[in-house]
C-alpha cells in the first residue's frame, strides 16, 4: 500500500503473460469443469511426474509431464512486484497436464489485465489463505512456479532433481510459437532485470522473437526478429 499523499509516476505493467490476448469471463461457472480445476483421480491424470504446493498446504496440484513444454525467466516489473523477487521464474505445461487436487476450492484469482478478482483470461492464481502465487493461466497453457514443487532429499538432490524444469539454451534463433518441446528457453523482459545473469541464454529486451536481443550485460546485440 501506498504511504498517503504519495502517487507513483506512472502505473505498474501488466506482468508478462504468455498468453497475452484477453478473454472475458467463462459464462457460469464452467471453467469449475475442465483443466486445471477438474477433480481427477490419479488414474484418470496418469502417471505423476510432480506434485506441488502452496506455503499452508491447502493447495496442491498434480503434474503428468515431466518435462515442461518451455521454460522462462520474466524480467518484467509486473512480476518483480507480483513475485517480490528480480525475476520470475516460471514453466509452461498444458491445462490437462496438470490437476488440482481439490479442485477450484482454496483459489482466488486476480487479472491485471481486467484489474479484477473475477475469473476471467488471462489471470493469476493465488491460495485463498497463504496468497502463495500458484501460477499464471493463459488460454491454452499454465505457468507454474518450480519452487512449489515437493522435492525429497538434500539441496544438492534436490536442486538436481529440478534441473529439468531449469531453462536450457536450445537455439538463438527458434521461433517460439506454439510450445513444442523444441521451444527456446530464454531470459525476456531483460533490460529491467536487477542484476546481469550471464548463463548462456538468450535474453530479450521484452518478449521473445518480437524485441532485440541482449547480452548478458543488456546491451543490444541484433536487429528484432519478427
Amino acid at each position: 500500500m501506498s504511504p498517503m499523499g504519495f502517487q507513483p509516476e506512472e502505473p505498474l505493467p501488466c506482468p508478462a503473460f504468455t498468453n497475452r490476448t484477453p478473454e472475458s469471463t467463462l459464462k457460469d461457472e464452467e471453467w469449475k469443469h475442465r483443466s486445471p480445476y477438474t477433480m481427477q483421480t490419479e488414474a484418470e491424470l496418469g502417471p505423476i511426474k510432480w506434485r506441488g504446493k502452496c506455503l499452508c498446504g491447502k493447495v496442491t496440484y498434480a503434474l503428468k509431464r515431466e518435462k515442461p513444454l518451455n521454460a522462462k525467466y520474466c524480467h518484467c516489473r509486473g512480476c518483480q512486484v507480483a513475485h517480490g523477487a528480480p525475476l520470475q521464474w516460471a514453466v509452461i505445461f498444458h491445462k490437462n497436464d496438470m490437476s488440482f487436487i481439490n479442485g477450484s476450492s482454496g483459489l482466488v484469482f486476480y487479472s491485471s489485465t481486467h484489474q479484477s478478482q473475477e475469473y476471467g483470461l488471462p489471470t493469476k492464481v493465488y491460495c485463498e489463505n497463504c496468497r502463495t502465487p500458484i501460477m499464471d493461466e493463459g488460454r491454452n497453457v499454465c505457468l507454474i512456479f518450480p519452487q512449489l514443487m515437493e522435492l525429497e532429499g538434500s539441496s544438492d538432490e534436490q536442486r538436481q532433481k529440478r534441473e529439468p524444469l531449469k531453462p536450457t539454451y536450445v537455439s538463438a534463433m527458434v521461433h517460439c510459437v506454439g510450445f513444442t518441446d523444441s521451444s527456446c528457453s530464454c531470459h525476456i523482459f531483460y533490460e529491467t532485470r536487477t542484476t546481469d545473469i550471464p548463463d548462456g541464454l538468450p535474453k530479450w529486451r521484452g518478449m521473445e522473437n518480437a524485441s532485440d536481443r541482449l547480452d548478458d550485460q543488456g546491451n543490444q546485440i541484433d536487429s528484432p526478429s519478427r
